[in-house]
């Protein structure tokens, strides 16, 4: 593989926020193979949309012709991250972090290759978990300041509201992390959201004072939706993860295809491998034409989270729901989405077995429960009130709310398509 500039190409797409020394990272990726990290605690048993940029980054070194390490955390878990939070995380058993752990890496690997041997998988619970606290503070505590500590915003938002001892521990955590690999896997860069840069200081700062060597950082900017100043990858549903069981495949692709109008070429360029020309020209789409620039968006990104099959049968589902975007059938020359036709299809909208004797029981908001579109009775009558439940396309009456669902024309047929708003769909089969 021809080893390629991936500074460049991270500053080209927009990934870079912050770094430590620009002109030295730039040369760096010209004169050698550079081995770079992020990491990821185990905080759920799936990673989310939030996690995709730094995952790209470290797709984009592996790529490259760099050598990508993604650190699992282990250890880190055991703490919980104050960055970016107003409140302490909630503790974790060693054994939920060893089944969060297992969800999280198979995830992790889509996004590397790891049979080449340049990318690798480790764990920082390897060395942090055998730890005696008292050589810790004393050989690699002392290297800390506690008023530079507490000057750092991931800590200095989190005074006033308060800040356990336990949370402070984090940033050393962190840096010797940092210190283990640069010692042991000549891991001289780490990579990681705006939030983290006090963190990634410190162990760049803790590898020059331990062993006078050289150490970079890098961050990438925090997203958030125009339209609601939210992190971005946040729903009223919450956040969307990257497995298919918390997000159904459907859903994950109509977040992208529902995104601003006014991201969709950033979008492109941060969260596909596709041209930066190409990206540039699907931003540049006049009208409704910007429509198909986001089914292509949706398309890739499905594509690499879940599969090129998976994806295509999201397409042709929200196609069937919403129809064409672009009429006149513009495409994208590189998109694979363009060869969609010669994919093999049995595609659907999300559907859900519900027993019949459960159906005959229930009222109409009771349905919208059942069929996971609403969380509570109260939503979905809400829902119903304000004109948004729909079966079979009809929109349910006021009236029904609280009638029952026995006898309805769609339970002997033994399913229904229901509709939650203009863009939530769910298929009832009656098992």
């Amino acid at each position: 593989m021809t080893r390629q500039n991936t500074y460049k190409i991270l500053l080209d797409r927009g990934f870079i926020y912050q770094t430590t020394d620009e002109a030295a990272l730039t040369s760096l990726f010209d004169q050698k193979e550079v081995i770079g990290y992020v990491g990821f605690d185990a905080t759920a048993d799936s990673l989310h949309v939030g996690h995709l940029l730094p995952l790209m980054a470290l797709s984009w070194m592996d790529k490259t012709g760099h050598r990508p390490i993604a650190l699992s955390g282990g250890g880190t878990s055991m703490v919980g991250d104050p960055s970016g939070r107003s409140e302490a995380r909630k503790l974790m058993t060693v054994e939920t972090i060893k089944e969060n752990l297992a969800g999280i890496r198979p995830q992790m690997m889509k996004f590397l290759s790891l049979g080449d041997g340049r990318a690798t998988l480790i764990d920082n619970g390897e060395w942090l978990m055998p730890l005696n606290y008292l050589e810790f503070i004393r050989d690699i505590g002392r290297h800390f300041s506690v008023n530079r500590m507490i000057s750092a915003d991931c800590y200095k938002s989190r005074l006033e509201s308060g800040l356990s001892f336990l949370e402070f521990n984090y940033m050393v955590m962190q840096a010797y992390d940092f210190l283990v690999l640069w010692e042991t896997k000549n891991n001289i860069l780490q990579l990681g959201g705006q939030d983290q840069w006090g963190n990634i200081v410190a162990g760049v700062e803790l590898i020059r004072r331990v062993h006078g060597g050289e150490a970079y950082g890098l961050t990438m900017p925090l997203l958030l939706d125009p339209r609601t100043g939210d992190k971005f990858g946040k729903t009223n549903a919450g956040a969307v993860w990257l497995s298919a069981e918390k997000t159904s495949i459907y859903d994950f692709y109509q977040f992208w295809r529902n995104v601003d109008d006014q991201e969709t070429g950033r979008l492109l360029q941060l969260f596909t491998y596709l041209p930066l020309d190409e990206c540039r020209y699907l931003a540049t789409r006049p009208g409704n034409l910007v429509n198909r620039a986001k089914e292509i968006l949706a398309y890739e990104v499905t594509a690499v989270c879940h599969g090129h099959q998976a994806a295509a049968e999201a397409y042709v589902a929200s196609v069937k729901a919403f129809g064409l975007a672009d009429p006149n059938g513009e495409v994208a020359t590189s998109s694979r989405i363009a060869d969609i036709s010669s994919v093999t299809l049995e595609a659907e909208l999300p559907s859900i077995a519900i027993a019949l004797g459960e159906l005959e029981g229930a009222d109409h908001a009771q349905l919208f429960v059942l069929a996971k579109l609403c969380a509570s009775k109260g939503e979905a009558r809400r829902l119903i009130r304000q004109g948004g439940a729909y079966i079979d396309n009809q929109p349910v009456n006021v009236n029904d709310e609280k009638s029952p669902l026995a006898g309805a024309p769609w339970l002997k047929a033994g399913q229904a398509v229901l509709r939650a708003g203009k863009k939530r769909y769910m298929t009832v089969k009656v098992s």
